[in-house]
């Protein structure tokens, strides 16, 4: 299991994530605030509030959150299709 130990939200609305392991990357969040929930995070003010959760994963105080593996293979998704 992954955990996330620093967050750091970024002006472009992607996040600088650094993981147990000494991993960090960019990591782009855009393409999911939208409508319901993640809406207002399109809102700087209401999206730099990111913060770490107990488990490891990402939360903000309106409720959206993201756990750790899910963050980490999207990237590894991201990597991957950029390679091809």
């Amino acid at each position: 299991m992954h955990r996330i130990v620093s967050v750091q939200p970024q002006p472009d609305f992607t996040l600088l994530i650094s993981f147990e392991d000494g991993l960090t990357k960019r990591i782009n969040v855009r393409l999911f605030i939208g409508e319901g929930v993640s809406q207002p995070l399109a809102d700087w003010e209401n999206f730099r509030q990111v913060a770490i959760d107990e488990g490891g994963g990402i939360f903000w105080p309106n409720g959206y959150d993201f756990c750790p593996e899910f963050l980490r293979d999207y990237h590894e998704a991201e990597q991957i299709l950029a390679e091809n």
